[in-house]
């Protein structure tokens, strides 16, 4: 097996250590690990095995099918669905047709085998009724550039030719029990079939044993790629019809400028968090001279569409001419982007359709600059972007396959139609097919996608949101990011020790994914750092929500005075910063024109006066009431509120060694000088504990509830305020 694309990564000593249920999985496993194999949740694999009959010790068939929504590439044996095949096989009895097939989901849970409760793909009846004991359905982008190709049955009569395979053509059909007999007929009629191409739709191999089957996938997938890259190669820069744009020498920045605007337009219904990209091939499709009528047309592939919508903004502005056009652009673009796809819902709704959805896009294309893509989270907004980047290979190898020959017949019959829909429903454009708006509605708005997001979860509290934590390090500030990404937010960790926020932000996407947090550097004294920074996490969710600020300066020194130089850096990061922090943060909320919080840290040191740290306390007093007059500046877009916790110690950098020693002598607190840090920290929390009236000392996680508290949702009418988290100290009791 000659790959030249993709790598054989099947490990005969793991498999040798797996059973067969276990060698599904880790082939499924491999086959996702790879997006141009399949696509995230895309794409099926099943296994028919032989088990016991757990109710009466029976021998069985027993098919093992990924469940509705799982992912391939992180899918465990829990993941699928068992079936008893020959249950499956006993519905064609009760199957009335094809306008009936969606009764036939109902039956699947009828056929369960033992105590499987994983909800049966809508494919299940795909891979029961082809006879092979190992299949992969997939959605590689060659397989669909074939499927998605005017001229495709002919190309791939060639591919088997040249390759020695015998694959088979099924035109377009919806998923369901309809395609599975499809499938079965095709196999009886073409004995020799070793694969099937779905017309519009993706690829099915497979082989007598999980290594078998994963190697027969692979190989078809690397030789499709052989085979159309050698067209695309042919065209070169004439792909797509050739450049129409160039890529604007300031795309990166203009981007930056774009997205929070661009945020806040999509986010009028539900709130969206944005992804953008520059890649190559993006750039090269947007900047073509067929990219807007290949962007009309839409997807092919139902699993591209399902996250993209039935085709992407593509936006009508010239990278030659002033970026500050953009905005205006935007907001004529994107109002008929919903009159259109209001349109498209009516011209296709029925009386049991569900509601429509959000009319805005989730791509938007603009030459010169790239791709922006939206969804309910980072990880949503990425895989929308990295979906539509499928699409575009689909469009640039369907385009490629065109036939090139000066005396070539247009096709007037696309290989994709049938009995769903017939070739006038199609619509073409440089030898790419696309689904039929009426198909792709009914997958859109069909009642089992519906039931599909039912079925997720609920959202949590700071889901759609995106957070900054700065001095999210350490101390309360990790608590925060830690609390604030538990709770669905995106999390920039930002700290001026960019080492201690990578720490953090690695917890974090170990705990919560991939796209959970990221680190930023920041230096809160300086302007363009901040500026730096948030710039930084707009490019990467395309906004802000919740901008925290736990960061701050205790002076000390030995002989427990202040110096000038130290008055006025106590005062530059504990006030100063704030304000340059709310003023840069501020231009983002105005951008986006969506409601947003600010949280800042004060201190019962701001109203508790005592001997030898005033600096400290004048500056918390500052910050106090610097709240107070933002909530008023910021009103009524963003609410301002802040925290006034008692002192803290765990986890503080505030409190080094020397600083606790320096308390422990003050307050003539007995101490071992040879004692471990955490013990001298703890005997001075403990003191602070009694001076209170509950005797708890203050952890971080206490204050960051708070600040999460007031940043959240349950406080939408609070702004202006300061909460206590003194453990009940009298001294900073109201006045």
């Amino acid at each position: 097996m000659a790959l030249r694309y993709l790598e054989d990564r099947w490990d005969k000593s793991v498999a040798a250590t797996l059973n067969e249920a276990e060698l599904l999985r880790y082939r499924s496993n491999l086959l996702g690990s790879d997006l141009r194999i399949t696509n995230y949740g895309g794409g099926n694999t099943s296994a028919k095995l032989t088990q016991p009959d757990p109710l009466d010790g029976s021998t069985q068939q027993v098919l093992w099918v990924k469940g509705s929504g799982g992912d391939l590439g992180t899918i465990s044996t829990r993941g699928f669905a068992t079936l008893y095949l020959d249950k499956l096989h006993g519905l064609t009895k009760v199957y009335r047709g094809v306008a009936y097939e969606d009764d036939m989901v109902g039956m699947y849970p009828l056929c369960a085998f033992g105590q499987n409760s994983v909800a049966a793909s809508i494919d299940t009846s795909l891979h029961a009724f082809l006879p092979a004991k190992h299949v992969d359905h997939l959605h590689p982008d060659w397989g669909i550039a074939l499927a998605a190709a005017a001229n495709g049955e002919v190309r791939m009569q060639e591919f088997n030719c040249r390759f020695g395979h015998h694959l088979a053509w099924i035109p377009w059909q919806r998923p369901g029990f309809e395609l599975g007999m499809m499938l079965k007929n095709a196999v009886a009629a073409n004995p020799k079939c070793d694969g099937i191409v779905l017309g519009g739709h993706g690829l099915f191999s497979w082989g007598e044993t999980s290594e078998i089957c994963y190697r027969n996938t692979i190989a078809m997938i690397d030789q499709l790629g052989q085979f159309i890259q050698g067209f695309v190669d042919d065209l070169g820069p004439r792909i797509f019809g050739g450049a129409k744009h160039s890529t604007h020498e300031n795309r990166e920045a203009i981007a930056a400028d774009l997205l929070p605007y661009l945020r806040g337009c999509l986010s009028k219904s539900k709130r969206v968090v944005g992804n953008y990209s520059a890649l190559p091939e993006v750039l090269r499709f947007a900047n073509a001279q067929e990219a807007e009528s290949l962007a009309w047309l839409g997807t092919s592939c139902p699993d591209h569409f399902i996250r993209t919508k039935i085709r992407p903004l593509y936006v009508h502005w010239n990278p030659a001419a002033s970026p500050m056009e953009l905005r205006a652009i935007l907001d004529r673009e994107l109002a008929q982007y919903a009159r259109d796809y209001a349109t498209y819902y009516q011209a296709h709704a029925v009386a049991d359709s569900p509601a429509m959805r959000d009319p805005n896009p989730a791509i938007v294309l603009i030459p010169g600059i790239g791709m922006f893509s939206f969804g309910k989270s980072k990880t949503e907004a990425r895989l929308a972007g990295e979906f539509y980047i499928n699409a575009i290979h689909v469009m640039e190898g369907a385009s490629a396959l065109a036939d090139a020959a000066p005396n070539a017949k247009p096709i007037k019959e696309y290989p994709q139609a049938g009995p769903a829909a017939p070739s006038s429903a199609f619509q073409c454009h440089a030898n790419y097919v696309a689904l039929p708006p009426s198909e792709a509605f009914r997958i859109e708005y069909w009642a089992l996608e519906e039931a599909k997001i039912r079925r997720q979860p609920a959202e949590k509290p700071l889901s759609r949101r995106i957070a900054m934590v700065v001095g999210g390090g350490s101390g309360i500030g990790r608590e925060v990011a830690i609390l604030a990404a538990g709770h669905g937010a995106f999390v920039a960790v930002a700290d001026r020790n960019l080492a201690a926020a990578e720490a953090v932000a690695h917890d974090l996407r170990a705990l919560y994914g991939r796209d959970a947090a990221h680190a930023v550097a920041i230096d809160i004294t300086q302007k363009d750092s901040i500026h730096t920074a948030l710039g930084l996490v707009v490019s990467l969710c395309g906004g802000l929500d919740l901008l925290i600020n736990t960061a701050a300066l205790f002076p000390a020194s030995a002989d427990n005075t202040t110096s000038a130089a130290q008055w006025g850096k106590t005062l530059e990061i504990n006030v100063t910063a704030n304000y340059f922090l709310a003023e840069e943060a501020g231009r983002i909320f105005r951008e986006q024109g969506l409601d947003a919080s600010l949280v800042l840290t004060s201190s019962a040191n701001a109203v508790v006066a005592k001997r030898g740290s005033e600096a400290y306390d004048v500056s918390k007093a500052a910050v106090s009431h610097l709240i107070r007059e933002l909530a008023v500046s910021m009103a009524p877009l963003v609410r301002v509120n802040g925290i006034s916790p008692a002192t803290v110690i765990r986890g503080s950098t505030m409190f080094p060694r020397e600083r606790v020693m320096v308390s422990l002598t003050k307050y003539n607190i007995a101490f071992d000088s040879a004692a471990s840090d955490d013990d001298l920290r703890n005997l001075l929390a403990e003191f602070y504990a009694q001076r209170t009236l509950t005797h708890q000392p203050i952890d971080p996680v206490d204050c960051a509830r708070a600040i999460l508290f007031l940043a959240g949702p349950e406080t939408r009418c609070t702004t202006g305020h300061i909460f206590p988290v003194d453990g009940g100290l009298t001294e900073a009791f109201l006045r």
